[in-house]
């Protein structure tokens, strides 16, 4: 195994947990999306009942003006009918009383059906007040303990990132190069074992020439499928790296 493949391994696995942190913290952030979207969805809905409410109040206020009015025309034309002598003028006034009756009749129904669809407005109005209060005050744990937990994410982050820095700093820079631009790429490992005679990126079976290029490691072998980068993974060199203790852990798991 090619020496300089050592350092970038360990890189590797920095990168692989900086990954998983990265999509922890991006779900932690929709979930905390979620919750600020159904408050902000339950806040734009009672603006609109709010304004619903406020253009049913405005159109009673509009109707009981035109029903004053009736009613006034009403009472001035019963006022006037008493003070007449003529047979067909009475009849006029009289019919005209009938037409403002009707017209008073309709505006009452009007009325009457604002004055539902007021209540029922104000009742759906109190129902989603209610849902909004409960849904803020039951976030409002839900919420901190996101926070708290991209925080640490955040501070784990920076953590590995120093720590890859300083590693970064120790490797080929030429081989490292190619590992960000797989890495990038791919955004998964890069660097994989050859498990019998078998890419563990892809698993593809690769030629036995392929496999004794990568037991000599005397440099760098690609796989011909997926381009990852591929190492012996029984070699001595892999001693003492996270690769290797998470091949002795396999390898007692299945004992």
């Amino acid at each position: 195994m090619l020496e300089s493949l050592k350092v970038i391994l360990e890189i590797q696995e920095l990168d692989m947990k900086m990954i998983q942190l990265m999509l922890l913290k991006r779900q932690r952030q929709k979930e905390l999306d979620t919750i600020n979207a159904n408050k902000t969805s339950l806040s734009q809905r009672v603006a609109d009942k709010e304004t619903e409410i406020l253009e049913i109040k405005k159109l009673i206020r509009l109707v009981e003006g035109e029903l004053n009015d009736v009613l006034a025309k009403i009472k001035k034309l019963d006022s006037q009918q008493g003070l007449i002598k003529k047979v067909d003028e009475y009849n006029a006034i009289t019919h005209e009383i009938s037409a403002a009756d009707r017209e008073r009749l309709a505006k009452e129904q009007r009325l009457s059906d604002y004055y539902d669809k007021l209540n029922a407005e104000e009742d759906l109005l109190k129902g989603i007040q209610e849902t909004l209060n409960s849904t803020t005050e039951s976030s409002t744990v839900l919420e901190s303990e996101i926070l708290e937990s991209i925080h640490h994410i955040n501070e784990e982050g920076r953590v590995l990132k120093d720590n890859r820095d300083e590693l970064v700093a120790l490797a080929d820079s030429d081989v490292f190069k190619i590992y960000e631009r797989l890495l990038r790429n791919k955004k998964d490992r890069v660097i994989v074992p050859l498990e019998n005679r078998c890419c563990s990126g892809c698993h593809i079976m690769l030629t036995a020439q392929h496999e004794n290029l990568v037991r000599r490691g005397e440099r760098l072998v690609f796989c011909e499928h997926c381009s990852r980068i591929h190492y012996w993974q029984e070699s001595k060199a892999l001693e003492d790296t996270v690769v290797a203790t998470k091949q002795r852990r396999r390898k007692t798991t299945k004992v």
